[in-house]
């Protein structure tokens, strides 16, 4: 049957049998099997042990070095395979015979074949190493520029199922073979957010340290909720809370946090703290026992303060919306007023939620003076900088988030302008303790005081959630990875492509910036008008075509997989594109290329 044809092509390597060669036989065989275009002599020992041997770059030919050198991470993964000992030198003749041929026939085996399986273990290897390859290949086309975006499909297309790839789920077992292809399909017809092309949202790019730490992270299957059984990912949990706050301002404070699932629910929880801050009793008692609490965010804020409000009972009618200024920040003036406004009408401000880099303008609203007010009124201040908060990193830019150290409370998504693969979010609180006082409940069955280690470490009290996945370790590994510096370096020259696209279209007639001041964050936001457009006066004909372009334009791109670009109406504006920086493989010339590839498009709408 078409749906359970294995497209080999994809999910087979060549390998190399080279007599005689009894160190890294197998390594350098799969070195060879995802660079086949190189010979064993290229690949030279790196170093010496009784079971390893990994290829050196510097004495291979320039021609082995820029091969091993894209796909480096390609021969990484395959060593993984061979460090176990029942799995290294004493055995890799033996098993290679027999993996050889699993590799080829995995039409009969199934799931319950593979470890802990009594006869698993070679099996899984086998496997392991073809889902290996079929990653290895979706990275490669995720940079190539000339590959698609994404293989479009209607939903309904996806319901019904595409040929060879059904997503309706059997009463009975599937083969691994038939695993293997659903696996390569997946892919297929999923959206490369890793391409260079790929700006349609905050959150892109494809890191290769922050991949294997996920990977780890997968194998490792482990939860939060307490040291004894996540020792290492809560170690690591508190230092990178305590590099983060030192990031903020916070060096002689004993601050506290944790890392969440996205910056929505970081956002929640500085919400709760703060109402919990004011009214512990809210605990117990719930919001009868509490008066008409408001709470302040700007027009431009992020719709997830609102939904903190439904969920916590608060009440979306009890969320202010302060007015910005042309840039989309926050005007200050405007704040103090409607504090004052509830007031007198009966209402108790409690909280008022700032923006760091908004959505859609990567607007920074003025924290010093918002922290003044805060100061006068004794509210709490939270700082959402979900996605403005990696420019803390940024000496050059840093300064755009003075004040941000007076916050009570801080939202900050690595996932963003930090790279960091999905999900990835922290939630910062000044006030040690509050965040454990506020949410926990001491079951019995998991936090036990009288366990045999320093039970602080058992942070799954402070949280909202039971069970939470560990979203540390990717970061841990990428910071330990490029430091701080190479964090900054990146950042910096996100701002440098977003200056550099902004000047671009400040000169080009077709294009209108909707906002005429230079980039504070990486976005971008801009008109596309063609032709028959540019001449008709301003007024509602002209809104409403113009608001139809963007829409047209992008579903093009989309159908084709060409590039991916974010747009949308704001308030009186209609539909704008909205570029965003925030992908490591975007070059120069991927900016140029979306520029060209709009005109292209654009022209005869």
């Amino acid at each position: 049957m078409k749906q359970d044809r294995l497209n080999r092509k994809h999910l087979e390597a060549p390998r190399a049998v080279v007599p005689g060669h009894a160190h890294g036989t197998v390594r350098s065989q799969r070195c060879l099997a995802v660079h086949p275009h190189l010979t064993l002599s290229k690949l030279r020992p790196a170093r010496r042990d009784k079971h390893l041997e990994a290829p050196r770059l510097s004495r291979a030919t320039p021609t082995a070095r820029s091969l091993l050198g894209k796909f480096e991470v390609e021969c990484i993964i395959s060593h993984i395979f061979v460090i176990d000992n029942d799995w290294s030198t004493e055995n890799d003749v033996k098993e290679d015979a027999h993996t050889e041929n699993l590799m080829t026939n995995l039409s009969n085996v199934y799931a319950s074949d593979l470890l802990p399986s009594e006869d698993g273990k070679n099996l899984t290897k086998s496997f392991l190493l073809q889902v290996v390859n079929i990653l290895l290949h979706y990275i490669k086309k995720s940079f190539d520029v000339k590959s698609k975006i994404l293989d479009f499909h209607h939903p309904h297309q996806l319901l019904e199922g595409l040929e060879g790839f059904n997503l309706e789920l059997s009463d009975h077992p599937k083969s691994l073979e038939q695993l293997l292809v659903d696996c390569t399909d997946t892919l297929k017809y999923s959206v490369k957010t890793g391409h260079p092309r790929y700006f349609n949202q905050l959150s892109s790019g494809l890191d290769m340290i922050g991949l294997a730490g996920e990977w780890l992270t997968a194998a490792a299957n482990t939860n939060m909720f307490t040291y004894e059984i996540a020792p290492v990912f809560t170690i690591m949990e508190t230092i990178l809370l305590k590099k983060m706050h030192e990031i903020v301002g916070w060096r002689e404070i004993e601050a506290d946090g944790i890392f969440s699932p996205g910056g929505s629910i970081s956002n929640l929880y500085g919400i709760l703290v703060a109402r919990y801050k004011q009214y512990p009793e809210v605990k117990t008692k719930g919001m009868t026992a509490l008066p008409c609490v408001t709470l302040f965010v700007s027009e431009q804020g992020h719709y997830s303060v609102k939904k903190a409000a439904a969920l916590l009972g608060i009440g979306i009618d009890n969320v202010i919306e302060v007015k910005c200024d042309e840039r989309g920040k926050m005007i200050p003036d405007e704040l103090e007023k409607n504090i004052s406004q509830a007031k007198r009408k009966g209402q108790t401000p409690f909280c008022v939620s700032a923006t760091a880099g908004s959505t859609v303008f990567g607007a920074f609203d003025p924290l010093q003076e918002i922290a003044d007010i805060c100061k006068k009124h004794k509210l709490w201040m939270h700082v959402d900088a979900a996605w403005g908060g990696g420019l803390l990193l940024s000496r050059k830019h840093s300064y755009k988030l003075s004040g941000i150290e007076r916050a009570n409370s801080v939202t900050w998504n690595p996932h963003k302008l930090m790279g960091v693969p999905l999900q990835c979010s922290a939630i910062l609180i000044q006030e040690k303790g509050l965040l454990e006082a506020c949410n926990q409940m001491q079951a019995g069955y998991l936090f036990q005081p009288d366990k045999l280690y320093n039970v602080d470490f058992d942070t799954g009290d402070k949280a909202i959630q039971c069970g939470r996945h560990v979203d540390i370790f990717k970061l841990w590994l990428m910071w330990k990875a490029k430091g701080t510096c190479g964090f900054e370096v990146q950042i910096n020259r996100y701002m440098e492509l977003a200056n550099y696209f902004y000047k671009i279209l400040k000169k080009k007639d077709n294009f209108k910036l909707v906002l005429d001041s230079e980039p504070e964050l990486t976005n971008v936001c801009f008109w596309y008008f063609p032709p028959r457009l540019k001449h008709l006066p301003k007024g509602c004909e002209r809104d409403q075509e113009l608001h139809k372009i963007a829409p047209k334009i992008k579903a093009q791109m989309l159908e084709k997989g060409t590039a991916m670009i974010s747009y949308q109406p704001c308030r009186d504006k209609v539909n704008f594109f909205r570029m965003v920086f925030s992908n490591p493989a975007t070059r120069q010339t991927d900016v140029d290329y979306l520029i060209d590839e709009i005109e292209r498009l654009g022209k005869d709408l």
